[in-house]
């Protein structure tokens, strides 16, 4: 059985060095710099987190320059975008919280100017597969959009729950409540994606959750999404709830997790919603 997802291809040699040598320099940086992890930097990532989805969107559609293009497949974007991302960290780091006089490395600014910087970045990119869609003739954006809706009230909805059946999860504050969103808007737009608009499971082991619950006598009236939305929603829940501890005893580890766990599915979920709305049946 496949492991990885379809369209997973490391880039050319000299991209792959390239990409692995700036990787080792900002992961150096880092590690000297050790800047302050604090839950607003953590979540002003999420911008950084668009803009891989986008680029890798483009590179999907073939859209861009040959030049960029290596730097956007599967999995060579996560690395081109992790790069920037914390290198623009690391010096935003650097530059606002010596400049701020903050010995204790919380400059506010950090997360502001990080936030704004991948912001910036994203914006350009997502209006750049827009004008994609736009040109093809293909732009068709209501089923997507109202996927997003829908995964922010069902969200909404699980983080209240959750909170209630297991107090314990507050303390992972706004970005549990991201890592659930962003887990909750990949299921919902994968089955938007599967049952209304007719696209496929890249990811195998996704696919397998799809394909048993076409086989079950629900397929007729829930489709085939319903499952894989529940199971997101469990492990996304299950995660949190796990690190609600750590939350208390180590919070920059903890952070940093919930971070990576969001972008996992925040990441997958942007691309859904931006590859449908520029290819789907109108």
């Amino acid at each position: 059985m496949a492991i990885l997802p379809e369209g997973f291809a490391l880039p050319p040699p000299t991209y792959l060095a390239a990409l692995l040598a700036a990787a080792a320099v900002v992961a150096r940086a880092a590690l000297r710099r050790r800047p302050t992890v604090t839950t607003g930097r953590v979540l002003a990532l999420a911008p950084w987190m668009a803009l891989g989805s986008a680029l890798h969107v483009l590179y999907v559609v073939e859209a861009l320059p040959a030049l960029a293009r290596p730097l956007a497949g599967t999995p060579a974007v996560y690395v081109t975008v992790a790069v920037a991302a914390v290198g623009a960290w690391v010096a935003l780091d650097a530059v606002l919280d010596e400049r701020d006089g903050d010995s204790a490395g919380q400059s506010p600014r950090v997360a502001r100017a990080l936030a704004l910087g991948g912001g910036a970045l994203a914006l350009v990119a997502v209006v750049r597969v827009l004008a994609v869609g736009v040109a093809a003739g293909a732009l068709s954006p209501l089923v997507p959009a109202a996927s997003v809706v829908v995964a922010a009230v069902l969200a909404a909805a699980v983080w209240f729950a959750l909170t209630r059946v297991a107090p314990e999860t507050r303390t992972t504050g706004a970005l549990g409540a991201f890592a659930v969103f962003a887990h909750v808007l990949d299921g919902v737009s994968t089955a938007a994606g599967i049952d209304l608009l007719g696209f496929g499971e890249r990811t195998p082991l996704s696919r397998l959750i799809v394909e048993f619950a076409a086989g079950l006598p629900t397929e007729p009236v829930l489709g085939s999404g319903w499952l894989f939305v529940l199971v997101k929603i469990a492990v996304a829940s299950l995660v949190v709830w796990l690190f609600a501890d750590l939350v208390e005893t180590d919070p920059t580890e903890a952070r940093l997790l919930l971070g990576f766990v969001a972008a996992v599915g925040f990441g997958p979920a942007t691309h859904n919603v931006l590859l449908f709305a520029i290819s789907a049946p109108g």
